[in-house]
């Protein structure tokens, strides 16, 4: 415990403190997740993100009595017809020139474009959307939560890796199922895989869960499996929600089951506790009575990147929080195994992927013999040389 105190102390010495109390204040701009999930287990909890937020808050806390700096989360909740610009504007007024933002990408953008007149600075935690980093990235929009082709290429790794390179895949009927078809088959290409059919399962309406009994179920998933050619692994591509749960021991021929149901990429899940993340996930469960899901990590990680940049630049400017972020000084320790930074070219957070089952991490991208020049993490999604990103 003395030498845990001492290192602290020392890193305290080579951290600026503030000549007067420099107050950070910043915005949880977040719109309501739909209830209708196919488990119970999923339907989203009131303080959603916010949570998360709070928790970054409490810890940049601890740290900013020594350097003489407080952190504040302000709560702005977006239900389906309000006007996200509005809701902007409110944090802004109230001084939260930092946003944590769980909008979509068409809200995101809206966001985006009022923050260039308010100097204001985003950190999307939610929407996957590889579009936001490349042909739309923005300067004034940081991203942590990981891209489709993050989460798509850390499961394809993996299933390389065990030699499961023949895939069948079933999407669902909805836009944003065919984006994730589409990382996936980007995927499959990149690392040597192989697709060896694709169906889609169309969404005739319906409850979630109170219209498809077990019966229904068990009669429908065969067929919608059965005849196909000799594969190694389902992927499903069922971001809507709207199928892939029902996927798993269902299947016509007994196979593993992967992507939206099943083993499935995330930046975070409530299995996950190696390199320190089981304190993480207790003092969260402690505090708000539930478990930590990948939104509420992702406003943790953003808290805590603003509050990394505050503390090494004693300073809550918004453009020299940003540059410091970009710069090669900057790191972010975030229970993932490494040190966490951003890419340069498009502002999006390096970062491994989990593979979850639900119950347990099962395995962690990047594997074991994918390589890249400058950082392994790298191997995860678009990189540098093929990126259409423009910042502008």
């Amino acid at each position: 415990m003395k030498s845990l105190v001492a290192a602290f102390c020392l890193l305290l010495v080579a951290v600026p403190v503030a000549a007067e109390t420099v107050n950070v204040k910043v915005g949880v701009l977040r719109e309501a997740h739909s209830r209708e999930t196919l488990s119970i287990l999923d339907i989203p909890a009131a303080d959603d993100t916010l949570a998360g937020a709070l928790l970054g808050v409490a810890d940049n806390n601890t740290t900013g009595k020594f350097t003489n700096q407080t952190f504040e989360a302000i709560d702005a909740k977006l239900d389906e017809g309000d006007d996200v610009v509005a809701a902007f504007d409110s944090l802004i007024e109230k001084g939260a020139l930092f946003i944590i933002a769980d909008l979509s990408p068409e809200r995101l953008l809206a966001a985006s474009n009022r923050a260039k007149s308010k100097g204001a600075l985003l950190f999307n935690v939610s929407a996957a959307d590889d579009r936001l980093r490349e042909e739309d990235c923005r300067t004034n929009v940081i991203h942590v939560a990981p891209t489709r082709s993050m989460l798509a290429d850390g499961l394809a790794q993996y299933l390389v890796w065990k030699q499961w390179r023949r895939w069948l895949m079933i999407k669902g009927s909805h836009p944003k199922d065919e984006l994730l078809a589409q990382a996936f088959r980007n995927s499959a290409k990149k690392f040597g895989a192989k697709i060896v059919e694709e169906r889609v399962y169309e969404d005739t309406g319906g409850g979630r869960r109170s219209d498809s009994g077990s019966v229904q179920t068990q009669r429908q998933m065969p067929l919608l499996t059965q005849n196909a050619p000799a594969y190694d692994v389902l992927i499903a591509a069922d971001e809507s929600e709207v199928f892939g749960g029902y996927l798993p021991y269902r299947t016509w021929d007994p196979r593993p089951v992967a992507g939206s149901a099943g083993l499935m990429p995330t930046n975070w899940g409530p299995a996950h506790e190696q390199w320190g993340a089981l304190q993480l996930q207790n003092r969260f469960i402690q505090t708000f009575r539930r478990l930590m899901n990948a939104r509420d990590n992702a406003a943790w990680l953003a808290m805590r990147m603003i509050g990394e940049a505050a503390t090494r630049t004693a300073s809550n400017d918004v453009e020299k929080l940003r540059l410091y972020m970009l710069g090669k000084d900057f790191s972010i320790a975030a229970f993932k195994g490494v040190r966490l930074t951003l890419r340069p070219w498009n502002q999006q957070l390096r970062q491994p992927i989990l593979l979850s089952d639900g119950r347990m991490v099962v395995s962690v991208s990047p594997q074991e013999g994918f390589l890249h020049q400058t950082s392994e993490l790298d191997t995860l999604g678009v990189d540098q040389p093929e990126t259409k990103c423009r910042l502008k």
